[in-house]
């Protein structure tokens, strides 16, 4: 099965993947997984793709889906995946498609974490991360089971990223709504978009979420 997870900033898409690759054993695929491994490999394009980077200039599409395509054509990908932060524009969900068509294979599900925006700045204003890891959390919401403590790897460094603190979360969120829409248009257009409500408990929206992926 290969599944698309998206979701505004502090949607809880990730919470949600992660309990989808621990319950179902695919690999969990994230945009900045894919440049991390290609440029640690020093593959041509993780090459190409680290010079713009180190620039501090945006990736050209052209490079990040040539990385796409090299992820998805790996072994571990053959019984599935869960795409996590790509398509992140229409032009890239195109190519997403021609993608896929060379590859033999195709989405079976689109699954979008649904919030709305006053309850995500919010949320936002309270998550905190673990720095070792990368492990999200909140101060309200989902606190690791020891105080100070990282559930996934027992780190104790936490941090706040820039663009979670109130004064940047509003823009934030209106540029990725504005981002969205289209993508989420399309994949609605093709019967793949599955619409979950996660303003819930964690578990609720995750028994949601596994009843779209078990229908498949």
């Amino acid at each position: 099965m290969n599944l698309i997870i998206m979701g505004l900033p502090g949607a809880g898409k990730g919470t949600q993947a992660e309990r989808i690759i621990d319950t179902y054993g695919i690999p969990h695929i994230s945009t900045g997984d894919m440049f991390r491994d290609a440029m640690k490999n020093e593959t041509a394009l993780g090459l190409e793709a680290k010079s713009y980077i180190d620039k501090g200039a945006l990736v050209p599409d052209e490079v990040t889906n040539g990385i796409v395509k090299d992820r998805l054509s790996e072994p571990d990908t053959k019984a599935g995946f869960l795409l996590d932060g790509f398509p992140r524009t229409i032009e890239q969900t195109h190519a997403l498609e021609e993608i896929l068509k060379s590859l033999g294979k195709q989405i079976d599900a689109v699954i979008n974490i649904h919030v709305e925006e006053d309850v995500l700045i919010e949320r936002l204003a309270g998550r905190f991360i673990c720095r070792d890891c990368g492990a999200t959390y909140h101060k309200v919401n989902n606190k690791p089971k020891v105080e100070g403590t990282c559930d996934r790897c027992g780190g104790h460094d936490f941090y706040q990223r820039e663009d979670d603190k109130p004064e940047t979360v509003k823009n934030r969120l209106a540029v990725n709504i504005t981002g969205s829409a289209p993508i989420l248009d399309f994949y609605k257009n093709g019967n793949l978009l599955n619409t979950i409500d996660g303003n819930r408990d964690i578990s609720l929206v995750f028994d949601d979420v596994k009843a779209i992926i078990d229908t498949i």
